[in-house]
């Protein structure tokens, strides 16, 4: 029969979508391999690539709106909606991302989540009853409150006054009571999802401001304004919604979106690569296979905590398949992967280059990883027989 390989990796961020790894993994595969049975998953583990690999994977469209983005100003977002016309996937980060404001502009007291709430919005208003949320990359800390704004919750102040400029990190400590009247009615009937590999709190030492509040521009200064603010914030939750996110973990993701998603949007926290897997039905294919192969863009330690890799090999080793990754490149400790489940690896760069050739030939490299790899484990399968 022919060898059954399960190709499922992460995208190569900035560079390809996890469906083209896939597709040049297949071709290099099948140098060696012609008659093999290639079964392309296309995976994320919730940041940037989520959407375009649940469309490839699951067939759907892409949904294009104007929204606010996270420094006031209008920006084109896209989400997408699945075959089945009934589940949406977002990532936050296409409309209230770090990337949507350049460096010198970047400032989390001002920064809103507004955006992704409209994005939620949209979702809804095409018929949606589940959406999963991608929490990666955002430029913000205000704990999702301009995304509930967006919902339809009105944040008032201690004169009464309602808020209605988008809500952002830095002016949290003005609210002083929550109106969820007028929240939009889909959310009720909506299973939202939070596909995040972050498990901070919101507040404290591995919080939203002081782990993640420097990338996004703040100052030492600022980081104890943000921290404060979220617990001031986090504490009002407690007080008028009897939700506590002071302790949820995960619920520092984002600035705080997760927190602020399961207070306002009752959604649940998960781990993004299971969300995929789960969406994807990899589980399915990994049951006959023979061998898995899957990657990203750069392996190293951290690929054993959380990302794609490590959570496919998981995955396959519930039925005894091997798995091979390949990264754009490795990093030195790469090898830590080794005890996660991951029995090979490769680099698709196989010799010193500037990184836009690296780049430009990456659908080449990647395919003749794909083959030195496939090639050894023949040579191991031809030494099993032989000791036989």
């Amino acid at each position: 029969m022919p060898m059954k390989i399960v190709i499922a990796p992460d995208s190569f961020k900035g560079n390809l979508s996890s469906l083209q790894v896939a597709t040049a993994i297949e071709k290099g595969i099948k140098r060696v391999l012609p008659r093999a049975s290639c079964v392309k998953v296309p995976m994320a583990d919730g940041g940037e690539g989520t959407v375009q690999s649940l469309v490839d994977a699951m067939g759907g469209r892409f949904v294009y709106r104007a929204v606010c983005g996270p420094d006031g100003n209008k920006v084109r977002a896209r989400y997408g909606l699945l075959a089945d016309g009934e589940t949406a996937v977002i990532e936050m980060a296409e409309a209230s991302g770090l990337p949507l404001i350049e460096d010198k502009d970047r400032n989390p007291l001002t920064a809103t989540s507004y955006g992704t709430g409209e994005l939620i919005v949209s979702a809804l208003n095409k018929g949606a009853v589940k959406i999963i949320i991608g929490i990666g990359g955002s430029a913000t800390n205000d704990a999702g409150a301009g995304m509930a704004q967006a919902l339809g919750v009105r944040f008032l102040n201690a004169g009464g006054r309602e808020i209605l400029t988008p809500a952002a990190g830095g002016m949290l400590n003005r609210i002083a009571e929550i109106n969820m009247e007028e929240v939009h009615p889909g959310v009720a009937k909506c299973k939202i999802i939070i596909a995040s590999d972050v498990d901070n709190p919101l507040c404290g030492k591995r919080g939203a401001s002081r782990v993640f509040g420097p990338q996004k521009g703040a100052t030492p200064m600022m980081v104890k304004r943000l921290d404060a603010n979220l617990r001031h914030f986090a504490m009002l939750i407690k007080k008028q919604l009897n939700i506590d996110v002071r302790t949820l973990k995960g619920a520092g993701a984002a600035g705080g979106l997760g927190a602020g998603l399961v207070a306002f949007a009752g959604a649940k926290l998960k781990n993004g690569v299971d969300i995929v897997m789960q969406a994807c039905e990899l589980k399915s294919h990994l049951r006959t296979a023979d061998l898995v192969i899957t990657g990203e863009g750069r392996v190293d330690f951290q690929t054993a905590f959380g990302k794609t890799p490590a959570g496919v090999a998981r995955a396959a080793k519930r039925y005894r398949v091997p798995v091979i990754a390949i990264g754009g490149g490795l990093a030195d400790d790469a090898r830590a992967v080794f005890d996660y489940g991951i029995d090979g690896l490769d680099s698709a760069i196989a010799r010193d280059m500037p990184l836009e050739e690296a780049l430009a030939g990456s659908r080449k490299f990647i395919a003749n990883a794909s083959e030195r790899a496939l090639r050894m484990v023949l040579v191991g399968k031809k030494m099993n027989k032989k000791n036989k």
